[in-house]
């Protein structure tokens, strides 16, 4: 079942099970915007409120990740981030202080990291999502080098602005069928990296 929560219920259901409280978050129709500098000091100004409530945990700093970490490209206006922990279970505990935040449990590729989405004051708006993985994990492998991929080169760039703008077209409220048709893309920059896709 899919459903919107508001981070009051969410944070008072985590304090009475004790563990990592889970949502999905209803999205609006897939918008993607031309290129904000803005992005990056967003970026900066939310890393430096992360640092401190993942200090207990964090190893390997917190990386600006995706579309908005690539200088030109327009890009579906949420902050990607990626933050290095110890020990992944360990991590599990960030989540209460992640709450203050304004951020909520939204599981992706949940064997090697725990995903949080932050919402705006409209649930159906997500400003930030943030993924805490190890160092050593196939996730921060693979998005650090497509993210130093393109920032080095303009025709990926392009090529890929032009297939994420085709994409959200033909499939403006399909998540699932918009990330499904950048996979080809992906692994081919990876492959050129001389990565392969991991352990999802």
């Amino acid at each position: 079942m899919v459903y919107s929560r508001t981070l009051a219920q969410a944070t008072a259901a985590g304090r009475r099970a004790g563990a990592l409280t889970s949502g999905a978050v209803t999205r609006s129709a897939i918008a993607v915007t031309p290129h904000d500098p803005a992005w990056q000091w967003r970026f900066e100004e939310e890393r430096v409120a992360l640092e401190a409530v993942l200090a207990p945990w964090l190893e390997g700093g917190i990386h600006h990740i995706g579309s908005t970490a690539i200088p030109g490209i327009a890009a579906k206006p949420i902050i990607d981030m990626m933050a290095g922990v110890r020990d992944l279970e360990d991590a599990r505990a960030a989540s209460e202080p992640l709450s203050a935040l304004s951020y909520l449990h939204t599981p992706h590729r949940p064997n090697i990291a725990h995903h949080f989405s932050k919402l705006s004051g409209r649930p159906s708006e997500v400003t930030h999502g943030l993924h805490l993985t190890e160092p050593d994990s196939d996730l921060w492998r693979e998005r650090l080098a497509f993210r130093e991929a393109l920032r080095a080169n303009a025709r990926l760039v392009a090529e890929y602005e032009a297939l994420k703008l085709r994409l959200a077209g033909e499939h403006p409220h399909d998540v699932a069928a918009y990330t499904a048709g950048k996979k080809d893309f992906v692994g081919r920059v990876l492959a050129a990296s001389g990565l392969t896709f991991g352990r999802r």
